[in-house]
């Protein structure tokens, strides 16, 4: 299947107009995908879709997205009261809208925890976004380790005071790893940190990485999860598939009626045990290919298509694990430069990544090329040459 790559308005310009069109109509591309199936988010049992929306997405595939059912939204306090799509305002309480809180005077790695500015943040939000109120407050990025999750009550805090005022219903939050990170003291990873949240039982439901070819510590989270009623949400699933599809040797091998983006939807929502998962989407084209697939079978040719894409992905895409980082003598951010290099390139929002690179206290030129990184990338990555293409890029 080939993807057809169209050009889409700004969501001011949508939501002002309500006229943006492509070669498709938002409707048309609508009523080709159907509805997408939902499923129970434990343990507060709302029906939720199994693609998730984002406040990213572009602004026709949000359209597209609410018309086929799409009812949960990431991110949702990146929108103004004129960018916040019409027809969530119009029905509130059929969407749930999540806000993405980030520590304070720093970045997620030197940042801090604070009730009271999390608390104002979070107030902002709402009037900002004109939602009303936000039925999830994430944590974003989340902890450092389990000592600062059992030590640290101010995200906490902050959500039970804005809960009382009716502005936050549900609390959850999104988990990197910390492992290795030079930057932060005694960092755990994502699996660790999960556990420890599941058995301290405040937070509800979680995102974190999860794609072909992760580990098996994240996927044994995954079924632990699913046994406590404690609700899944991958995030930075398409880990690659945008440069496959532009790779025509490839695509030429690649098995006939599927496509990299259809196969992972297929996969994370009916191959794994996750609640739901979040696929960036930036148009009508790659919304028909991939929430098409949402929910339904994997056949013989997904399969394939996965085995393929692990495959591909292994030494060419960085998996975010972050093991690495503790190998670096210069303190190299390398997970996190090869994130925004994957925004760059398979999100292709090059200036949100250069903007993410500029912040970077050390960047990439600080790499000597030594290598020793390298002999401990899981993904069998050459992180030396990555990250001198990654600086070419966004520097």
């Amino acid at each position: 299947m080939q993807r057809r790559h169209f050009l889409h308005a700004s969501a001011a310009a949508l939501a002002g107009t309500g006229c943006a069109r492509s070669m498709e109509t938002i409707d048309q591309v609508a009523a080709k995908v159907g509805r997408i199936p939902r499923r129970k988010l434990p343990p507060s049992g709302r029906e939720i879709s199994v693609i998730v929306g984002a406040g990213t997405w572009g602004a026709e595939a949000i359209e597209a997205g609410i018309r086929c059912g799409v009812n949960f939204w990431h991110k949702a306090d990146d929108w103004w009261s004129h960018t916040t799509p019409r027809a969530i305002l119009k029905n509130r309480d059929a969407h749930y809208c999540e806000v993405a809180v980030d520590r304070v005077r720093g970045n997620h790695e030197t940042g801090q925890i604070d009730e009271e500015a999390h608390y104002r943040f979070v107030k902002e939000a709402v009037k900002r976004s004109g939602l009303g109120y936000f039925d999830d407050m994430q944590f974003h990025f989340g902890y450092h380790n389990v000592a600062e999750l059992k030590a640290n009550r101010a995200m906490i805090r902050a959500f039970e005071r804005l809960k009382k005022e009716g502005l936050v219903k549900h609390l959850c939050l999104s988990q990197h790893n910390y492992s290795g990170n030079a930057r932060v003291k005694n960092g755990e990873n994502a699996a660790e940190i999960l556990t420890a949240v599941m058995e301290d039982g405040l937070y509800e439901h979680a995102q974190f990485f999860y794609s072909y070819g992760d580990g098996a510590d994240i996927s044994r989270v995954v079924s632990l999860a699913k046994s406590k009623g404690f609700g899944t949400v991958a995030m930075k699933t398409a880990r690659g598939a945008w440069r496959m599809q532009q790779d025509r040797a490839f695509m030429q091998k690649f098995p006939a009626g599927t496509s990299t983006y259809h196969a992972l939807a297929r996969w994370l929502t009916t191959g794994t045990d996750l609640t739901a998962a979040v696929i960036q989407i930036n148009g009508l084209d790659e919304f028909a290919d991939t929430c098409s697939g949402a929910g339904k079978s994997m056949r013989a040719s997904d399969a394939r298509a996965i085995g393929m894409m692990t495959a591909y992905a292994a030494g060419r895409v960085c998996g975010l694990c972050n093991t690495c980082m503790a190998h670096c003598s210069n303190r190299v951010p390398i997970a996190d430069i090869l994130r925004y290099e994957r925004y760059a390139v398979d999100y292709r929002d090059r200036n949100r990544a250069r903007n993410l690179y500029a912040r970077l206290e050390v960047n990439s030129s600080g790499c000597a090329a030594c290598g020793q990184c390298a002999g401990h990338c899981p993904q069998r990555l050459q992180i030396p040459s990555a990250l001198a293409a990654a600086h070419a890029m966004l520097a």
